[in-house]
């Protein structure tokens, strides 16, 4: 028995903007979710790579960047909110490109904020998600 007094909404159908939390509609969100999706097949095929070539726990740093954008992408997916819009006071309900400004200061800074704690929140994934990779034994590959 379904109750018919709410409404069968997905938690992609918001079409408003909301500011400090939500600035991107489906479109946005998608593009968002390959740029995630894109930088963990990098991080993969990075630590393949660290693997085959058996590098020094100090090449294994390079882990990062894959993983921020990876962690940047899927958090912006997440929480429909992206990180350079909110910085730059705009949001994008419609088709790709078609950008709106923000006309409030008040939600600007709103939306600056939750940009800096998406910014520090993606930072410290990839960071613990590195120093794992570092933290790992120091011949990872076959012998040589």
């Amino acid at each position: 028995m379904t109750d018919k007094s709410t409404p069968n909404l997905q938690p992609e159908e918001t079409v408003d903007y909301v500011a400090g939390s939500c600035n991107i509609g489906k479109g946005e969100i998608r593009r968002r979710q390959t740029v995630a999706a894109f930088g963990a097949l990098v991080t993969v095929f990075t630590l393949f790579s660290f693997y085959h070539y058996n590098v020094t726990r100090l090449d294994r740093l390079g882990i990062f960047f894959p993983m921020i954008m990876t962690s940047i992408g899927f958090l912006q997916a997440r929480k429909r909110f992206c990180l350079a819009y909110g910085f730059t006071g705009l949001f994008n309900f419609g088709t790709l490109g078609s950008v709106q400004k923000v006309i409030s200061s008040a939600d600007r800074a709103l939306d600056r904020k939750a940009a800096l704690t998406l910014l520090f929140q993606s930072t410290v994934i990839s960071v613990l998600f590195t120093a794992a990779i570092y933290a790992l034994p120091v011949h990872l590959g076959p012998a040589s």
